[in-house]
């Protein structure tokens, strides 16, 4: 089936809190609120899930659902959001089979994949400088993605509240975008988001290029491991990750109610 979520993923829930920490702080919310091990992320600027969304942490976590959930529908309703379930596998499985009962729709299925840094072949990999200008690389980001210029202010506030070093790279014909990445560096990972490339220039090797380029800083860098998030029914994305050596850790998905 389209978009379903391999199932035979060993999980790991050391590696998995790692880098679901390591998410938490490579792309911060604009505002964070604690309900016991569940982390309520939201942000005013940027509608991505991925910003406005609850994430429990803690598989034993599940006392008191309906009334924890209600406060935080009250949070994301001040925000303009719908409250928002990230499920990884270090949410407890009550959580789900209490969204099922109460109607909840599933939707976003993602991956999150990783590649030891010393077995990948970066032998192709342009010696890139990131960019230090937010404001040069939020437009490219804009017209690669096709993101809609009220996003602009909440992604450039977004990336400015980064606080591990963070390498900012864009491939540009001519004038003009092509490609886009973000890797955030931090101790021996580095993050990769925001990966893209503008639709007309797809399938000519832009994005493989400007993630090997991000690869080889994170390296130069001290990162002894990548990883990234992608959706399940991306196959062009994960042809090429795939390619590259990444491999599946662990999956998550959203949970939103129905209407």
């Amino acid at each position: 089936m389209p978009g379903q979520v391999r199932q035979d993923v060993k999980k790991d829930f050391a590696i998995i809190r790692r880098f679901e920490a390591a998410g938490l702080r490579a792309w911060p919310a604009e505002t964070v609120a604690y309900d016991g091990t569940w982390v309520l992320r939201l942000t005013a600027g940027h509608p991505a899930k991925r910003l406005n969304s609850i994430n429990p942490l803690d598989p034993a976590d599940y006392r008191d659902l309906e009334a924890r959930i209600e406060r935080a529908r009250e949070q994301f309703s001040a925000y303009g959001r719908p409250v928002t379930f990230r499920l990884s596998p270090l949410a407890a499985p009550e959580i789900s089979s209490y969204l099922d009962q109460q109607g909840w729709k599933t939707l976003g299925h993602s991956l999150v994949m990783a590649l030891d840094l010393q077995d990948a072949d970066l032998s192709e990999a342009m010696d890139q400088i990131p960019l230090k200008d937010r404001r040069r690389f939020v437009n490219a980001t804009l017209k690669v993605h096709g993101y809609e210029e009220l996003h602009r202010a909440g992604l450039s506030r977004v990336i400015g509240a980064i606080r591990p070093e963070t390498g900012l790279f864009v491939l540009e014909k001519g004038e003009e975008p092509v490609a886009t990445a973000i890797c955030v560096h931090d101790s021996d990972l580095a993050g990769l988001f925001e990966i893209a490339t503008r639709p007309s220039w797809r399938g000519k090797g832009y994005g493989r290029r400007v993630l090997l380029s991000a690869l080889k800083w994170a390296q130069s860098h001290g990162a002894e491991r990548a990883w990234l998030q992608v959706e399940a029914e991306n196959e062009v994305a994960l042809h090429l990750y795939r390619a590259l050596g990444f491999r599946e850790i662990y999956s998550y998905h959203y949970r939103q109610p129905g209407s």
